[in-house]
């Protein structure tokens, strides 16, 4: 039985997962959810997220709603029939009438060693605090921030020269190549989801510009 997956990703780092995913042979992509074109460059032109350019090059359907909190989204996403959601940095919190639609939940692929860094920056929140070890965890999805019980997780080494573009490219590789051994045991319910440490966890939020200032009376390496 080939089962349908609807992918949710939207940047460069989701890019890698849906390839692999892509090329699962019992699995059909049937639609592609990418956030919509937005303004980008010195000139403010529309450009598309990394996701809809290689979905399109892929020849895979593509749909950019604004959000998936309406009803009409909803009942779009209902139509599609997807047995599993495959959600890789997308963009929004999916809410529990989006993650009840599939039979098979919504799987996820988060940038950090959950509970450590749930949230919108994982890679720079580990570079920040100086973490040796870094990596990838694949989850199932409820309604919490990245507080889904851990179907895998693959740590990474950060290296001295690391930075947030040479972190990030390495770990969309591992959260592709962990993604490709994850999903087919899952979709064959052979992995028990594991809790996350609820206590141990720390948290991340969106980067501002304010994050950029140098602190000169911290050490060089800081």
């Amino acid at each position: 039985m080939i089962t349908k997956v609807v992918f949710m990703g939207t940047p460069e780092f989701a890019v890698p997962s849906l390839e692999v995913v892509a090329a699962l042979e019992e699995v059909e992509i049937i639609t592609v959810v990418t956030q919509p074109d937005r303004p980008a460059g010195r000139g403010r032109a529309m450009r598309p997220s990394a996701v809809k350019v290689r979905a399109e090059m892929l020849g895979l359907p593509v749909w950019t709603p604004p959000n998936l909190k309406g009803e009409v989204a909803q009942a779009r996403l209902r139509e599609l029939a997807p047995h599993l959601f495959v959600v890789v940095a997308y963009g929004e919190i999916l809410r529990r009438a989006v993650l009840e639609i599939p039979p098979l939940d919504a799987v996820n692929v988060h940038a950090s060693l959950l509970p450590r860094h749930r949230g919108a920056s994982p890679i720079a929140a580990a570079l920040l605090a100086g973490d040796p070890v870094t990596g990838v965890t694949i989850m199932q999805m409820d309604e919490g921030m990245d507080t889904g019980p851990v179907l895998a997780m693959r740590g990474l080494p950060i290296l001295a020269h690391d930075t947030l573009g040479t972190l990030s490219a390495r770990l969309a590789e591992l959260g592709a190549e962990l993604l490709a051994e994850t999903l087919p045991d899952w979709i064959e319910n052979l992995i028990e989801p594991q809790p996350q440490q609820h206590d141990a966890a720390t948290y991340t939020t969106l980067l501002r510009r304010e994050a950029g200032r140098l602190d000169w009376t911290k050490s060089a390496q800081a």
